[in-house]
């Protein structure tokens, strides 16, 4: 944590200021939460590269997938993304990761693809014919000590530069 002396009230006054015109515009608060975002969602990327891959088949009664398709696969790298830095009406700054969009091929319960959510949420959690493989979870538990210091820091420099 950063540590502030002053020798007068003017000085004071005046950092005061100038630290409440840095803030006011939630650029620096903005700046910290795309830093840290950005770690998350690189752990989790490199989760999801690391799922393994079968090929499709199909199913014989109680039989289950144990990995995904390389078309699976690049449908949930290429639609993983991170969505815009939003002020919400508590005032809270943030933004989610999530999977955008369907997947390659239509099937007949889903005519423009299977939804990239439904296929991650599915392999993070299990379902009745996929075998658990949790990659999101364990990516934030790993990351977000590295984010939060990250943020911390971005934020210690930008009051470096006022005070």
């Amino acid at each position: 944590m950063a540590r502030i002396t002053f020798s007068n009230d003017r000085e004071y006054w005046l950092r005061l200021q100038k630290l409440e015109d840095t803030f006011a515009t939630d650029d620096v608060i903005e700046k910290a939460v795309h830093k840290g975002a950005g770690i998350v969602t690189d752990t989790i990327r490199t989760g999801l590269s690391k799922l393994p891959t079968e090929k499709y088949r199909h199913l014989s009664e109680g039989d289950m997938f144990v990995g995904i398709s390389k078309s699976e696969k690049k449908d949930l790298e290429d639609s993983f993304g991170l969505t815009k830095i939003e002020k919400d009406r508590n005032g809270f700054i943030h933004t989610k990761a999530g999977f955008d969009g369907y997947g390659s091929f239509p099937t007949k319960s889903y005519p423009k693809g299977v939804p990239n959510q439904l296929l991650a949420r599915a392999i993070e959690s299990g379902s009745s014919v996929r075998m658990k493989i949790p990659f999101v979870r364990p990516a934030v538990r790993a990351s977000r000590k590295k984010a939060i210091e990250a943020m911390e820091k971005v934020i210690d420099d930008e009051l470096k530069k006022i005070f």
